[in-house]
């Protein structure tokens, strides 16, 4: 498999192929010729007009037949954007585009910087050369949304007459009714409203600032605690094997933080926080003071009626943010390495992409290894990204919640920790994604 960077390409084998963007997003496609500009409206391919000829679009997946393009076809423009037009497409994990064949073979990946103002992003675009397809590595950003984007392409774009939020653009002789993301929802539990002031005059108490309900991580909290009502049983993974964790970055909620308590038992919300305050871990995550906002739902299921509870507790995934957790890990690491008498690592980008690449692709393919379900190991993802560096080592982790929390459990494992005081080591990169089943993703990424 070809790991693309920006303006890379790659060769694709005959028949049709397959384009995944997994994550909270919305998948689109635009066919041209060399000029770049459609013939009409039927050529933009999206969730409102899912199909033209050659291109058929299924949720987060985009199925392209090259001889059944229509013809003059040359070329086809994936794109993506928000699911939820309301969430900056910064704020999301880095989108990672996948191409498969007809046999299911991985063909081609690519993950472009991390967006910042852009609301849109072109991501790759496949095109004829002679009698073969190949696909380029993109990654443009544009700040004016699909509309704008559209327009540049030669779509005609209708207004249907909303006064909200700018939304992804109707093709003229669409369907009417263009989706729009839903307004916010109310907290999904009935006493939600006064789970406010109770955790946060505790939280007040404790020295913490005050948290804020957020819709997303209600919907998240919703959906866990009816799939744990309707399993009879608490767990991080519902009867229908989704995590809790999952539900959250599926409801739109990109964090760099994440707690959560599943309790069943209290049939009151006042009942609920007592006994969250009465167990340490419990306490611990209610008092956390990095958590800004929360989401709260209960559910009642199970042979007893019993009522589940889920309360999720999160901090957004913010670019700066990031860049705030990756200087702490190597803040720590060196901390390390200086108390063994050895020199300080630098930070490199190379590093830090293949890094953040192996994170997002653990958390989008739902793996958790050093090779990669294509075979790839750590050397060829940071040759990919441009490192040049002769010697590669990797540590991974899942499930911490803190800087400081993976790099003492990485210290504590012989592992890891001789990676971190290798001598030969003298450059680092740092990936972190959150998601998955297990929360949270860290790859650590050693050059020299």
């Amino acid at each position: 498999m070809s790991e693309l960077v920006p303006g890379g390409n790659a060769p694709l084998p005959g028949g049709a192929v397959t384009v995944r963007v997994p994550g909270p997003f919305d998948l689109s496609a635009l066919v041209t010729d060399d000029g770049r500009k459609v013939r009409g409206d039927g050529d933009f391919v999206f969730f409102n007009q899912p199909a033209a000829p050659g291109a058929v679009l299924r949720g987060d997946t985009l199925t392209v037949d090259p001889p059944r393009l229509r013809a003059g076809a040359t070329r086809v423009t994936v794109v993506v954007s928000p699911a939820d037009p309301t969430v900056p497409l910064g704020s999301l994990p880095v989108p990672t585009l996948f191409i498969t064949d007809t046999h299911g073979r991985h063909v081609a990946r690519f993950t472009p910087p991390r967006p910042s103002q852009e609301t849109v992003l072109l991501l790759a675009e496949l095109y004829r050369r002679g009698a073969d397809w190949k696909v380029r590595a993109l990654g443009q950003g544009y700040a004016d949304g699909l509309a704008g984007l559209a327009r540049d392409f030669g779509v005609d774009v209708v207004d249907d007459g909303a006064p909200s939020a700018p939304s992804a653009p109707v093709p003229a002789g669409a369907p009417s009714g263009g989706r729009r993301a839903a307004p916010p929802r109310p907290p999904s539990d009935a006493e939600a409203p006064g789970f406010l002031p109770l955790v946060n005059s505790t939280r007040a108490r404790a020295g913490s600032p005050p948290v804020s309900l957020d819709a997303r991580l209600a919907e998240a909290a919703r959906r866990h605690a009816l799939a744990m009502a309707a399993a009879g049983r608490l767990g991080v993974e519902g009867g229908d094997g989704v995590a809790v964790h999952q539900r959250v970055t599926a409801a739109g909620f990109a964090y760099l933080t994440v707690g959560e308590h599943l309790v069943s038992g209290p049939r009151t919300l006042t009942e609920f926080v007592d006994h969250c305050l009465r167990t340490e871990s419990l306490r611990r995550t209610l008092h956390e003071p990095a958590f800004t906002h929360a989401g709260l739902a209960s559910a009642v299921g199970g042979p007893s009626g019993d009522t589940f509870w889920t309360a999720l507790w999160a901090t957004p995934l913010t670019p700066a943010g990031l860049i705030r957790a990756r200087t702490d890990v190597i803040a720590l690491t060196n901390h390390e390495r200086a108390r063994a008498g050895l020199p300080q690592l630098t930070p490199d980008p190379a590093l830090t992409r293949a890094a953040q690449a192996h994170s997002d692709d653990m958390v989008a393919r739902g793996f958790y290894s050093h090779t990669a379900p294509d075979g790839s190991r750590p050397w060829d993802r940071a040759a990919a990204a441009g490192s040049a560096r002769r010697s590669i080592g990797e540590n991974i982790a899942c499930g911490q919640r803190s800087p400081a929390e993976v790099v003492t459990g990485w210290m504590n494992s012989p592992g890891h920790r001789a990676n971190i005081l290798a001598p030969g080591f003298t450059h680092i990169g740092i990936g972190f994604t959150g998601g998955g089943r297990s929360g949270t993703y860290w790859t650590q990424l050693f050059g020299g």
